[in-house]
Order: structure tokens, then sequence, then C-alpha cells
């Protein structure tokens, strides 16, 4: 027991900086994704090329190369590098809402698709504006389509955050490998395990919770 809690304080001290990472990204993620969705579908073509582009660059390379690029390449950049230098903790946000955005804005992207059109005809007939239709008829829609797919996607966000130990930030795994190298056991990556597990666990319910509300 007692080299249990060993193992398992220095892991919470972690854990604290795995949820930090993982909330701002939520938090951040979803609104800066759904807004990438409502840019594809823009009338003006610049800001859909833009919009497009910056999905396909953040879906199509590592998330570990972006992270490298956010806090070593990015202050490398010719006159605006010393303004892009940021410490790991805020470079490994950085990287971390800007792929999941594009993860993000791809699934509200379908979620939208399934919305049967005639909802956007009915909604003209009864009077409602497009931003009317948009928040009272369509992104409810949308909602109950992609919770699945976000459920999924945010259970990969938690794991995923595992990457920041690349660039030196001390979170669950870091201390796991830290106790693995001084003990040699491998019981600190089962604790850690059990650590990602729970939050998994807790991750699910919430996501099914907000899946019966939305059952419409």
């Amino acid at each position: 027991m007692d080299y249990f809690m060993t193992v398992l304080l220095p892991m919470i001290g972690g854990l604290a900086v795995t949820m930090g990472i993982f909330l701002i990204t939520f938090i951040v993620s979803i609104p800066l994704g759904f807004g990438f969705t409502l840019m594809t579908r823009s009338r003006f073509k610049i800001v859909n090329l833009f919009a497009e582009a910056f999905i396909y660059v953040l879906r199509g390379t590592p998330l570990m190369l972006q992270l490298l690029f956010v806090y070593f390449g990015m202050p490398l950049l010719p006159v605006i590098g010393p303004f892009l230098t940021f410490n790991r903790f805020p470079a490994a946000c950085i990287a971390f809402s800007l792929n999941y955005a594009a993860y993000f804005a791809e699934i509200f992207r379908g979620g939208l698709l399934a919305v049967d059109v005639g909802q956007y005809e009915a909604s003209k007939v009864l009077g409602l504006s497009r931003f009317q239709t948009m928040v009272r008829v369509i992104i409810p829609q949308m909602i109950r389509v992609s919770l699945p797919s976000v459920t999924n996607e945010t259970i990969t966000l938690l794991k995923d955050t595992a990457l920041v130990t690349i660039i030196g930030v001390a979170e669950v795994l870091h201390y796991a490998k830290a106790a693995v190298n001084r003990d040699a056991t491998p019981f600190a990556y089962l604790v850690a395990g059990l650590l990602y597990l729970l939050i998994n666990f807790i991750i699910t319910l919430v996501f099914k919770k907000l899946e019966e509300k939305y059952d419409f």
C-alpha cells in the first residue's frame, strides 16, 4: 500500500495537468470546430478555401508533429517568431485545440449534412429567420447526430494528452515512466492505465446522459 501511494501521489499532480489540457482543448475546440464547419459552408470562396485548407492540414499531419512545431518551430519563423513563443503548457493547449477543432469541424459537418433539407424549408414556411432556424431547429438535430462521434473523439483526446510528454510537460505518463525507470517495475504503468480508465468512464457516463437528453 505504501508503494502504491508513492507511485500514485505524483501521478495525481500529473493528472491535474492532463485534465487541464483536456478541458481547455475541449472547451476551445468545440466552438472553434463548429466555426470552421460554418466557414466551409460560406458563400465567400476565400473563407471556404481557408477553412478547408485548415482542416486538411490539421487532420493530415500527426498531432505530435504539430506539438513540436508549435513549441519548437513557431519561435523560429521569420519576423513573427518572437511573438509566437510559448511555454510548454500553453503550447500543448494551442496545438491540441487546433488539431481537435479540425476533427470536430468534420464531425459537425457530417451532422449538418444528416439534417433533412426539408427542415430548412419547413422553418422558412414558419417564418423563422436563418439564425432562428439554425439555433432552434438545425443545431439540436446536428448535436443528436454528432454526439456518438463527439464522445469517441473526446475519449481519444484524453488518451492523446499523453503525447505532451514529448515537449516536456509533466503529466500522468511522465510520472509513470519516471517511476518505472526508478523502480524497474511496470506497476506504475498499470496505475496510469487505471487513472485513464476512470476518467474515460466518467466521460462516457456524461455523454450517455447527453445522448439521452437529445434522443428525440
